[in-house]
């Protein structure tokens, strides 16, 4: 478990925590918003400085889009910034951003960021521990994300329990070897009333039980289906297959400016360093000051 703990941290950065619901509420707002203007052919970094006008000044989200605004300048990309908010931002968002961004990745950054505002609309409305397990584990399942990686930035999601870490961690390990519905199954009220205690702590109820029985040795995104059908855990937006040539040439355009960042860093470091001053601006007040004693010296 130490080992594991150490990995998380050093992809993901240190222990996140549950935010307040107004948090919530303005990261969905933002995830959604952002995805929407991505259409109106404007670069990433303006419409983040335009909708952080709209975010709540009272939340932290405003504080979090300047950085992530700065690792774009720098970087071309938003996952190593989230890393380093980890206090803000859970390992399984990052580890859904930095699969978006990767250059040779399918996953589309749209349905990341609709992925992100889904599960931060369900967290508002009052997520349990089951429903964000489903919901993040259907993610990987239907986008083909790798459940090693994925399951272990799961684990570090501040609505899990010691007992819930331990689980996914074994689902880590026998995921493939073992339905995920037998693994629902063994864990759920339902499997206590029919066979008495497992020895383990329930984590899930007994309707969930059910389900997981009803859907042993099929396709698991029945079971999902049937989950969200009956008790309401919120679906996964699916991949869209078909692009508009429109769209990938904006993919396309996107990807040449990260590479264009790049290029542009490593020639100044070959010319003896980069220069960090342009990402800094003088505050105001600093600046009004320097004008004025120049006046008067002058």
């Amino acid at each position: 478990m130490t080992q594991i703990w150490t990995y998380i941290e050093k992809q993901y950065g240190g222990p996140a925590q549950l935010l307040d619901r107004e948090e919530y509420i303005e990261q969905a707002y933002f995830f959604r918003t952002l995805r929407e203007r991505l259409e109106e052919n404007l670069s990433t970094q303006e419409l983040i400085k335009a909708i952080k006008q709209e975010i709540l000044s009272t939340t932290r989200l405003p504080l979090a889009l300047d950085f992530l605004a700065a690792e774009l300048r720098l970087t071309g990309g938003f996952a190593t910034a989230m890393a380093r908010l980890s206090h803000y931002f859970t390992p399984f968002q990052t580890f859904v951003i930095h699969e978006a961004e990767k250059d040779d990745g399918r996953f589309d950054f749209r349905i990341a960021l609709e992925v992100l505002q889904r599960e931060a609309e369900y967290r508002v409305q009052g997520a349990t521990p089951q429903g964000i397990f489903l919901y993040q584990f259907e993610t990987l399942c239907r986008n083909r994300l790798g459940y090693d990686r994925g399951l272990t930035a799961m684990a570090g999601d501040p609505i899990f329990d010691e007992n819930w870490r331990e689980w996914i961690l074994t689902v880590r390990r026998q995921v493939g070897l073992i339905d995920i519905a037998d693994l629902i199954f063994l864990r759920s009220e339902y499997y206590r009333q029919l066979f008495g205690d497992p020895g383990k702590p329930i984590l899930f109820g007994e309707k969930e039980g059910k389900i997981a029985a009803a859907n042993r040795k099929k396709d698991p995104l029945y079971l999902f289906a049937a989950l969200s059908r009956h008790l309401g855990y919120p679906s996964v937006p699916r991949p869209r297959r078909e692009e508009s040539p429109q769209k990938t040439l904006m993919l396309l355009s996107r990807k040449l400016q990260r590479l264009e960042v790049r290029i542009k860093l490593l020639e100044e470091e070959l010319r003896g360093g980069i220069n960090l001053e342009r990402f800094y601006k003088r505050p105001e007040s600093q600046s009004s000051r320097t004008t004025d004693s120049s006046e008067e010296v002058s």
